[in-house]
């Protein structure tokens, strides 16, 4: 038995020894290195510390009105302008007109704040050179107001002045409105009736609080008028009491409906004041390569709040463009209608473009109009030429002729030539060159109001704008 034991001990010694020879030879045999073993996390404390994070910047504070004030913009215009006057001689006429001017206007309009925009502008207007002309109010029999030795002389109405031409705060609360309060330039549509008569150098503004509105397609405009800082000075403004309104919806761009309402009343100029109520329709469309736009207005002007005789007198207009790439060719006609007392007035307006260029018809008041009534038939042609330099570009050339009748009594009273050439000398200098010659008829049948005498007008102008 105990041999027995012996050999069971000695077999489990040898199976353990083989068992333990073939696992060493396996791991001495296997190339695959085993993976490293991973160290030992290091204790919290140790551990590397976390980069800071930086504080946000603090928020920018809100603009101050003197910071908006001073990101605002400079307005500055120079125009300096020659013009003669060549008319026909009378008793008291006696030889032509020259005046070289120069208008300044420096100004400053702020930015924007919490809807807000404040406006500051001064005008300056000097004579360079000797006075040879007549400054007075157009059809005055009074002597001219710079003077009555000047009555010699045709009339240029550039009289030296300086005066705020603009100070106005705009008030923007909303896409749909903007409010504008001061003394401000108001244009309306084509100036036909409220305008700044921006061709003369002293510029026409209204004290006056507007309202601008914008509803979709609809748009209207409203404006009460306490004063008309006129182009004659100080002296020749008008005290007023005036409402203006002009409403406009445009459904599409061949259709643009407007009303007006112009509510005038001057305390010094009784003669002016009137209310014209009217409706205009225009737009444009294209037939192939030519674009055709049209004008139609009508209007009726009667005597208002007493300050007049009574009286109403009627308004019309039509126009027809046609554009070919840089060619415009335009035929108009504009019928102002007179009693052989008063005609239709446009006391506001930029009357310069409308009418011929020699502003040769006027009317009791001043206004370019006729007793008798105006119809004027007149054609245009307007080209832009392509031709560029370096400082000769964006050229605008226009040629119209005129053909005025009486509109009471239907006489011939005269016609007229108006010629006109633009060009840039920079994006900030220009230069123009225009020519107007009025010639009236020899004689008039009797019962037709005598037409204006015969005149010839020069301008040339350089301007610079900031």
């Amino acid at each position: 038995m105990k041999s027995v034991r012996l050999l069971l001990h000695c077999g489990a010694a040898v199976m353990a020894l083989a068992c333990s020879t073939a696992a060493w030879g396996q791991t001495a045999l296997d190339p695959t290195p085993k993976p490293a073993e991973k160290p030992a996390a290091q204790p919290a404390a140790e551990a590397a510390p976390e980069p800071a994070a930086e504080p946000p910047p603090p928020p920018a504070p809100p603009p101050t009105i003197s910071d908006q004030i001073g990101a605002g913009k400079l307005i500055l215009e120079v125009r300096a302008r020659y013009e003669t006057v060549d008319q026909t001689h009378t008793a008291t006429l006696l030889d032509k007109a020259d005046a070289f001017t120069v208008r300044t206007r420096l100004g400053w309009e702020t930015a924007e704040f919490n809807g807000f925009k404040g406006l500051v502008e001064f005008e300056d207007v000097r004579q360079v050179g000797n006075e040879h002309y007549a400054v007075n109010v157009p059809g005055a029999t009074t002597p001219p107001l710079n003077g009555a030795d000047k009555a010699r002389y045709p009339i240029i109405n550039d009289p030296d002045v300086t005066e705020l031409n603009r100070a106005q705060l705009t008030w923007t609360p909303s896409a749909a409105l903007q409010v504008t309060a001061g003394r401000q330039r108001i244009l309306l549509d084509d100036q036909r009736f409220v305008g700044n008569v921006g061709w003369r150098q002293d510029e026409q503004t209204f004290d006056a609080v507007r309202a601008d509105m914008s509803f979709g397609r609809f748009k209207a405009t409203y404006a009460y008028v306490t004063h008309i800082n006129r182009i004659l000075g100080e002296l020749r403004d008008w005290d007023s009491d005036s409402h203006l309104l002009n409403a406009t919806w445009s459904p599409a761009e061949a259709l643009r409906l407007q009303g007006f309402v112009y509510a005038l009343d001057f305390g010094n100029s009784a003669i002016n004041s009137s209310i014209t109520k009217g409706v205009k329709a225009s737009g444009k469309t294209w037939l192939g390569l030519y674009q055709l736009a049209y004008n139609a207005t009508y209007a009726r002007q009667s005597d208002y709040r007493h300050n007049t005789a009574k009286f109403d007198l009627d308004y019309f207009s039509a126009d027809l463009a046609g554009t070919f790439d840089i060619y415009t060719a335009k035929v108009a006609y504009e019928s102002l209608e007179g009693d052989g007392t008063r005609g239709f007035t446009t006391p506001l307006a930029t009357v310069h473009a409308f009418n011929g260029w020699s502003d040769a018809f006027v009317s009791p008041g001043g206004n370019k109009s006729f007793v008798d009534g105006i119809d004027d038939l007149n054609f245009s042609l307007n080209v832009k030429p392509r031709f560029r330099a370096t400082y000769f570009f964006n050229t605008d050339i226009v040629a119209r002729y005129h053909d005025f009748d009486d509109q009471r009594t239907g006489a011939d009273l005269g016609h007229e030539w108006d010629l006109q050439f633009t060009a840039a000398i920079t994006a900030k200098l220009s230069v123009q060159l225009k020519y107007a010659d009025f010639q009236r008829v020899k004689t008039v049948p009797v019962g037709t109001a005598t037409p204006p005498a015969s005149r010839t007008k020069t301008w040339l102008t350089l301007e610079y704008k900031f």
